[in-house]
């Protein structure tokens, strides 16, 4: 089962920890968005596998806007 990972919040992006392909955990920083010149890490939730990777450092994100999905380890 494949798990969206999407923004919670409009925000820019200012680091992509992550490419397609890599193995996760489920505590692991995928994203780091910044808002209000916070920085909000978005974490996978899941152990898997990265299997598309949505953003680049740089792009603005709107709340619901995926950002990474993530394979499941069954």
């Amino acid at each position: 089962m494949t798990r969206h990972i999407v923004a919670d919040i409009a925000a820019s992006v200012v680091r992509v920890e992550v490419t397609t392909g890599d193995r996760v955990t489920a505590d692991q920083a995928l994203v780091v968005l910044e808002s209000m010149k916070m920085e909000i890490p978005v974490l996978a939730g899941v152990t898997g596998r990265v299997v598309a990777v949505n953003v680049a450092v740089g792009d603005t994100v709107l709340e619901g806007d995926l950002l990474v999905a993530v394979e499941n380890a069954a």
